[in-house]
């Protein structure tokens, strides 16, 4: 039986090599990331199929003959198309608790890096000034701030709780998460039309799906308060780009921090690239050395029990 990875981003595939090949089965991957239109020269015939960033849309999941598993690196699916495999009776699993503390560490990170200025007064340094490198209002305080969370998995939830020594007022939404729940993390659940009028700053930690993509667009940051930092380390098609650098170039959105982007990469001509207001990281806020480590012994491991037709965790997409 054979197993094929589609893409990754590792400088190799030791971890996933020693589990499943140690257990007898064969190991087939792709580095680089094909379109949809290669990728069914690899997984035609693949007993199990772990993907990173592929494209593994209808098409594709239609050439798969034997697949017993889609395994996701990551927590988010959204390049896997659920409803095809799951018609096709293939379960698709991710891995849900990894990364967690990092993505959660990262986002503090980066409200703590806008609101108190860090980038532009380290560069203002670097280019041999000193004093302060932006206006004083644009220093703000976590205490005197009200922090809205869109989403309240694992990740929003360790960030509430980050947060919540900062003595900032913390508003979530989440239509799955109970009110019950929410206000014992010492947050206040609410709409998410109230979020969006009420935060100074605001955070998105949901998945990407034809409800959230695209919630950051020009209605939506109208409703927001002027001066609204926005920062996203979820998925980039949560945020309209256009209406978000139309925003920021008006100074409605005072700040941006962005783990993520829609496209990945940042083209190099794009505008955001260059505003002294906005912190950008390279879709890396869930790296360190153990996460990477847990992420590729889980999905490894996934794929090694449907080869071995045993029960699956983390199943998405209602296959058993």
């Amino acid at each position: 039986m054979r197993a094929v990875v589609t893409d990754y981003s590792f400088p190799d595939l030791s971890v996933e090599t020693a589990i499943l090949q140690g257990a007898g089965f064969t190991l087939d991957a792709w580095k680089e990331k094909k379109s949809a239109a290669e990728l069914p020269a690899l997984v035609a015939d693949a007993d199990a199929v772990i993907t990173q960033f592929a494209p593994l849309n209808a098409d594709v999941i239609g050439s798969m003959n034997k697949a017993r598993v889609i395994v996701r690196y990551g927590i988010g699916v959204d390049n896997v198309d659920l409803a095809a495999a799951a018609a096709r009776g293939i379960p698709v699993c991710n891995v849900p608790d990894y990364c967690i503390d990092e993505v959660a560490d990262h986002t503090l990170a980066f409200l703590l890096a806008v609101t108190r200025q860090v980038v532009p007064n380290t560069q203002h340094i670097a280019a041999g000034h000193w004093g302060l490198a932006t206006p004083l209002q644009a220093l703000r305080t976590l205490k005197h701030l009200t922090v809205g969370l869109v989403g309240f998995g694992r990740i929003g939830q360790e960030v509430c709780a980050r947060l919540r020594p900062f003595k900032c007022r913390i508003l979530v939404h989440d239509p799955v998460i109970s009110p019950e729940q929410v206000k014992a993390a010492g947050a206040e659940p609410c709409s998410l039309a109230d979020l969006l009028a009420q935060a100074d700053a605001i955070s998105l930690h949901c998945p990407s799906t034809a409800g959230t993509r695209g919630m950051l667009n020009e209605t939506s940051l109208q409703l927001t308060k002027p001066g609204v930092i926005v920062v996203n380390l979820a998925r980039g098609d949560l945020i309209d780009p256009q209406a978000l650098t139309a925003a920021l170039q008006a100074g409605h959105v005072s700040a941006a921090a962005l783990d993520v982007f829609n496209p990945e990469p940042i083209p190099a001509d794009h505008p955001i690239r260059l505003m002294p207001q906005v912190v950008l990281a390279s879709h890396i806020a869930s790296a360190s050395v153990p996460a990477v480590k847990k992420l590729r012994e889980t999905a490894a491991s996934l794929a090694l029990a449907a080869l071995r037709g045993e029960p699956l965790p983390n199943v998405v997409n209602g296959v058993r």
